[in-house]
């Protein structure tokens, strides 16, 4: 594995996170504390992780562009757009939505999850989603070129 094999690592750990948040909403609401800790846990660590492999892959890789043309184009910058924008703000709102839980005062936690929640999932999906466009959907030439690449030293 080298670093060009991170889009997907980080793609999965992006889906995992999606399913972890809403399996964690989902218990909440059926009082099933344990398990939304389990899950609310797990979806930290690998949005965590996601995080890390995030900033190595771009500190080695640098930055791919989106080529597609049509109106494929402005919808890729809407999502992509959103998605960093809001993701810039989910470390702050998950931090401020945990430390309350910690502490035992659920009743702030919940009026912060309600917040935290929707904007950490919306920001997983899309993450999901800016990485099938970009890597699988509308490939650059660079990104197929270096699957050409790869094929041929297998």
């Amino acid at each position: 594995m080298d670093v060009y094999d991170l889009p997907v690592v980080n793609a999965s750990l992006n889906a995992l996170s999606t399913v972890l948040i809403a399996l964690g909403w989902f218990f909440i609401r059926r009082d099933l504390k344990k398990q939304h800790i389990a899950c609310m846990v797990a979806a930290l660590v690998t949005s965590t992780a996601f995080l890390v492999c995030y900033l190595w892959y771009h500190y080695h890789a640098g930055s791919i562009r989106f080529t597609a043309p049509g109106i494929v184009r402005p919808i890729y910058f809407v999502i992509l757009i959103t998605h960093t924008v809001l993701a810039g703000f989910v470390p702050v709102l998950v931090t401020l939505t945990v430390i309350p839980a910690l502490r035992a005062r659920f009743d702030r936690h919940r009026r912060l999850g309600r917040w935290t929640m929707p904007v950490w999932l919306y920001v997983s999906i899309t993450g999901v989603i800016v990485y099938l466009m970009l890597y699988q959907w509308y490939p650059p030439q660079e990104v197929l070129d270096r699957r050409a690449q790869k094929v041929v030293q297998q």
